[in-house]
């Protein structure tokens, strides 16, 4: 059977198999990891927390409401003179007494603080949200780079079993033409060790292949159960503008971002602090209900019943306090500046890391268009040694080198097409554009 019919006949029939498996797409694999990746849940979870503490339940502007209830039961043995001189004696004398009070505290003034703090939970809260936007980015960049890596793997297997295919082919024609007394058995030696070899590198890259599912399966939160295929036809957003993307990575990067927020979190730490310097009037008042009751012959009153209301306001003044708050904002005073210095080292390392990751994607896209261009070649030159290697033109061994050429440059090929992928994935990130691209 001719070699190319032999090739396409496996190739249908293995494209068949595919079509059997279950087709993982990026779209599909993005939904599962936001919803079952667990450093993703626990960020959102995070995010809930800092939620909670930005309500009014946790603001300081409530009032505070306690109940307090208690009871007492005094027994004695008491003995007292009267004035005219009788003594009494009065044995097991119980004494009861009931008590009931609701209090009620509410700061109405504070020196702003309660206001500065929670200011302060706010940009918290915003701030969780930032680190929980970096962790899904950080997250979606580990899905893509092991999605792609699946997908190189896929493809270099593809490329294995064309190659072990040949290889076998080779075998038999040298069978045949060692048969017929046309080459020696040195030939036939030397196809079955290039038959171990391709098979050799196949189980490898199988075995690598079903390792890389697995990883791909644990990011996705172990949600897919069976066997999958992965897309591996993918696009290149080559109408990107460098000067657009440069301002949008200044502007939305994630880390910077939260870099802008560490500064205002610090502005509100130092007005906190400050406020410490004014006094603090608060509303006090009560309501309140206590009752005894006495058996003894010597008591005056056997039963005493009260009830009533009280209301005032106090006034707290910290007039010095050791320079304890003075020392409080000037530590703060020092660290807004530490923010302020941070954010500018940060945004130099940004621009740098954004030149570096620009230039490689345009590199790695040259290097992948270059080695599209390598395959045309080596397999123009696959197809030429061939032919002339089945009349007997060219020597096994010139053979094997073609085929090795052609295998290496598919290899080749394959890396530098997902390099690209992931380098413009990584421009993406820089940008803060990662999670508003569709792919």
């Amino acid at each position: 059977m001719n070699i190319r019919i032999y090739t396409t006949c496996f190739l249908v029939f293995f494209g068949i198999f595919a079509q059997a498996q279950q087709v993982l797409t990026t779209d599909e694999a993005v939904k599962l990891a936001l919803e079952y990746n667990y450093g993703i849940k626990i960020a959102n979870n995070t995010v809930e927390v800092a939620d909670n503490n930005t309500g009014i339940l946790n603001s300081g502007y409530l009032p505070t409401l306690t109940g307090n209830a208690g009871a007492t039961i005094d027994v004695q043995n008491t003995e007292g003179q009267l004035a005219n001189g009788e003594i009494r004696i009065a044995e097991g004398a119980e004494t009861r007494r009931y008590n009931a009070s609701i209090n009620l505290n509410y700061t109405l003034f504070d020196g702003l603080g309660r206001l500065y703090n929670y200011k302060r939970l706010k940009e918290e809260y915003q701030l969780s949200d930032l680190e929980a936007r970096e962790t899904i980015e950080t997250t979606m960049l580990q899905l893509f780079s092991v999605y792609y890596t699946v997908a190189q793997l896929t493809e270099n297997t593809d490329v294995l079993i064309e190659t072990l295919i040949i290889s076998k082919d080779r075998l038999t024609r040298a069978g045949y033409q060692f048969d017929y007394g046309q080459s020696t058995k040195l030939a036939v030696l030397n196809a079955e060790v290039d038959i171990n070899n391709d098979s050799i590198n196949l189980i490898n890259t199988k075995q690598q292949l079903k390792n890389t599912k697995r990883d791909l399966n644990v990011v996705l939160g172990n949600q897919i159960l069976e066997d999958y295929r992965v897309v591996t036809n993918l696009s290149f957003l080559l109408q990107l503008n460098k000067e657009d993307l440069l301002l949008k990575t200044k502007s939305n990067n994630v880390s910077l971002l939260q870099a802008e927020k560490n500064i205002n979190i610090s502005q509100f730490d130092i007005k906190t602090n400050k406020a410490q310097f004014l006094p603090t009037i608060g509303l006090v008042g009560s309501y309140g209900w206590n009752e005894s009751s006495n058996n003894s012959p010597l008591a005056f009153v056997l039963q005493n019943t009260n009830s009533g209301v009280s209301a005032g306001l106090n006034l707290t003044w910290s007039l010095f306090d050791g320079g304890s708050t003075l020392t409080r904002v000037r530590n703060a005073e020092i660290g807004l500046e530490n923010q302020k210095l941070q954010k500018e080292q940060l945004l130099l390392d940004v621009e740098r890391n954004f030149n570096n990751a620009w230039d490689d994607y345009q590199n790695k896209l040259v290097i992948y268009q270059v080695q599209e261009n390598n395959i045309k070649t080596s397999q123009n030159n696959f197809e030429r040694t061939q032919e002339k290697f089945k009349i007997g033109q060219v020597t096994s061994i010139e053979f094997r080198q073609a085929q090795l050429n052609l295998l290496k440059t598919e290899l080749s090929r394959n890396q530098s097409k997902y390099d690209a992928k992931l380098a413009e994935l990584s421009l993406l990130q820089l940008s803060g554009e990662l999670l508003n691209t569709e792919f």
